[in-house]
């Protein structure tokens, strides 16, 4: 992966991390998201920012996890980073699970929601379990699977941006965003490990 692509990953989580915790910090539960959504995370608050204060962790720590001389040079810092990540990852997964189920969009939404959320947690648990067993290059390859779904929270708001400005109807293109924003972000993610590894995940 080339500094260029590496650069915007970095820049993108920061930016999208920093803008939902102030989002959801100190504004109005609702007002960041659009109307149609508003009654409903205001009917599952306790959900909604369980799901997003952990996700927004997740998401600016999991760039600096890949980064070669910050894992040589500071191996106990990465694995306490690590740690706090994935635990980041486990609580933002199974709200983000509980909440799809309320997702805009009706059962095209919900299934795509909850098979982000369980894919994430699942692979999380797989980053886990092979770097406790030493299998030091399948915990490699489970986390680019695993940070590729948490960078759909970037994907996600790319596609609003996208939909919004050709002038897509919010409910026609919405459901399609619960795919859209982690599909290719796991399909690349493979292509990777595949290309370096030999997709070697067990």
């Amino acid at each position: 992966m080339n500094k260029v692509v590496k650069s915007l990953i970095y820049i993108s989580s920061a930016l999208i991390g920093i803008y939902a915790f102030f989002a959801y910090a100190f504004l109005e539960l609702g007002n960041a998201v659009h109307p149609s959504m508003k009654v409903n995370f205001n009917a599952h608050a306790l959900g909604i920012y369980a799901h997003i204060f952990p996700s927004i962790i997740a998401l600016i720590l999991g760039p600096f996890q890949f980064n070669e001389k910050f894992r040589l040079n500071q191996i106990q810092v990465h694995r306490k980073l690590g740690k706090v990540y994935l635990l980041c990852v486990f609580l933002g997964g199974f709200s983000g699970l509980y909440m799809a189920q309320f997702s805009f969009g009706g059962m095209v939404s919900h299934v795509g929601f909850s098979l982000l959320a369980i894919l994430w947690i699942t692979s999380g648990f797989y980053a886990y379990s092979s770097i406790v067993r030493k299998k030091i290059q399948a915990h490699k390859n489970w986390m680019v699977v695993n940070f590729s779904l948490t960078f759909a929270a970037v994907t996600l708001r790319i596609g609003l941006g996208i939909g919004f400005a050709i002038g897509l109807p919010f409910e026609l293109f919405y459901p399609y965003l619960a795919w859209l924003c982690w599909v290719p972000n796991l399909l690349i993610a493979l292509l990777i490990i595949k290309k370096d590894t030999s997709l070697q995940i067990i």
